[in-house]
């Protein structure tokens, strides 16, 4: 059995084995700088430019006398190093490798991992080690959630209240959804960009792709903190510490609240430019995410100022204000050489601009986004019940993730080239720190991977499960807190509804106590 996260297109088994030495050179058409081998011509990993091999794939031959790898840009040379490394198992001591001819290319383009961390900040070398092993699962994209209700991330130096006053909140919210137990402790944290450039730099020798997201209009209630006049109404309001559009009045009884900015008034559309122009700045990516799901649209009924645009642009409603406003933010993105993505939200506006990148995300059915995908728009696919990585698995099992297909969501086959492909989403009001961030991530990660790179004709799950197990050792060499099979894949419905109950009403923790107890049992 090939040892190989994701499953190739293609592989050939060849007879003997290749034999490493301690004294290994490589002969290579790229400069692969993260590759530290001594350069020679008598080199035996011997790696070929060859443009006729798609962007990202790669022929990884392995015979007795050499290794020879062929691809037509770094990152499909790079992949096919990555796929060297788990078949060799070089870094558990293993001197040879079975002879083989590996042929390979991923299915979908967009290949994504977001981290959310406006609720839990976790800094440069979390986000670093979350992306090595993105790399070796051959993932692209890395969607960073920089900006929500609590928390500003991102230093903007126009206006440097964001990070002076957004960047702190002075409680914060656990023990779940309907939980009202907070912690009264001040939590801050966000990144320069100079600590931007470095990781966007980190990440691009890796062959990953940065995408921001900053959203606009709503999930604003840090910069209104920072800058009130962005709201419809003046409030003097903190940074939130809960989570959740409707947990202040439905929990905490705060009925008067502000996360939607009024874009009623232009000053306020300029200071979105603003933002946008500085963030454009740091990531070269071609793309910007703006969010835009969940806008409470209460205050804009009530504003002069929005009633005044939405009767100056003869627009229908208030939706069709946010789509008003998100065109305009698309124009802007335009000009500089970006394209737009929201989540599946940003459709109930009948008068959003076809170009926009949808993002569907939500667990009931959205006819708006099946409609976009199969009428010629672009989406990602991030479904709640296989790839919102925050929730319990018992919840959302393993295999939820593992067996995603766009079809079952509304993509019909014939367009399944608008997909632009699929992306696990970490969003962080419970988690709080890497013992809980590794449990939530693998073994998903792994299936997210093979779900998004390999075709659906090379994916069975009973093969899957195996090569993962084999890959386990990985874990434990990188210190990773993965989550057991008795977290990942547990059965019982009964138990499983003892542990949703728990991470909704009293234990965010809860699966992370139970794989503690199962890793002391010896259980993997």
């Amino acid at each position: 059995m090939l040892n190989l996260i994701p499953a190739p297109l293609k592989c050939l088994d060849g007879s003997g084995y290749f034999v490493f030495k301690d004294d290994l050179k490589v002969k290579s058409d790229f400069d692969l700088p993260l590759l530290e081998l001594e350069r020679a011509d008598d080199g035996r990993l011997i790696i070929k430019k060859d443009d006729s091999q798609p962007q990202e794939g790669y022929v990884l031959d392995i015979t007795q006398e050499c290794i020879t790898i062929t691809a037509s840009t770094e990152t499909g040379a790079y992949y096919a190093l990555q796929s060297l490394r788990q078949i060799s198992s070089y870094e558990f001591g293993k001197r040879r490798v079975n002879c083989c001819r590996i042929t390979d290319r991923p299915s979908f383009k967009w290949r994504g991992l977001q981290l959310d961390e406006s609720r839990h900040f976790f800094g440069k070398e979390e986000v670093k080690r979350l992306l090595d092993m993105m790399f070796m699962m051959k993932l692209n994209v890395f969607h960073w959630h920089l900006t929500d209700d609590q928390g500003w991330r991102v230093e903007i130096k126009k206006y440097p209240l964001l990070t002076e006053i957004g960047s702190v909140r002075q409680s914060t919210q656990i023990n779940g959804w309907q939980s009202k137990d907070v912690v009264e402790e001040e939590y801050s944290g966000y990144y320069t960009r100079e600590d931007i450039a470095e990781i966007v730099d980190y990440a691009d020798k890796r062959g990953i792709m940065i995408v921001p997201e900053i959203d606009f209009p709503a999930h604003s209630a840090a910069e209104i903190a920072a800058y009130p006049k962005l709201a419809c109404r003046e409030l003097d309001r903190g940074v939130p510490g809960y989570f959740g559009s409707s947990i202040p009045e439905r929990v905490l009884g705060i009925k008067d609240w502000n996360r939607t900015i009024c874009v009623g008034r232009e000053e306020n559309i300029q200071f979105v430019f603003d933002v946008i122009d500085e963030i454009c700045e740091m990531f070269p990516a071609p793309y910007f995410h703006i969010g835009g799901d969940e806008a409470p649209k209460d205050e804009w009924k009530k504003c002069p100022h929005c009633q005044k645009v939405i009767k100056e642009n003869n627009l229908k409603n208030e939706e069709d204000l946010q789509g008003w406003f998100n065109n305009r933010v698309l124009e802007h993105l335009k000009s500089k050489g970006k394209r737009l993505i929201g989540w599946n939200e940003i459709l109930k506006a009948g008068n959003l601009d076809k170009s926009a990148i949808i993002q569907y995300w939500t667990p009931q059915r959205d006819k708006n986004a099946e409609n976009h995908a199969n009428s010629g728009g672009d989406i990602i696919l991030s479904n709640h019940q296989a790839f919102y990585f925050d929730m319990t698995y018992a919840q959302y099992p393993l295999t939820n993730t593992y067996n995603y297909s766009p079809v079952k969501y509304g993509v019909n086959k014939e367009n399944i080239s608008n997909v632009l492909g699929i992306e696990g989403e970490l969003w962080t009001e419970w988690i709080d720190g890497r013992e809980k961030l590794d449990l939530q991530t693998y073994p998903r990660m792994q299936a997210l991977a093979e779900a998004a790179w390999s075709d659906d004709a090379n994916k069975n799950w009973k093969d899957f499960k195996s090569r993962l197990d084999r890959f386990k050792p990985y874990y434990s060499l990188l210190g990773i807190n993965y989550a057991v099979d008795k977290v990942s894949l547990i059965k019982n419905p009964f138990k499983r509804a003892d542990i949703q109950r728990k991470f909704y009403i009293c234990d965010t923790h809860y699966e992370v106590k139970l794989n503690k107890k199962y890793k002391a049992k010896g259980e993997k």
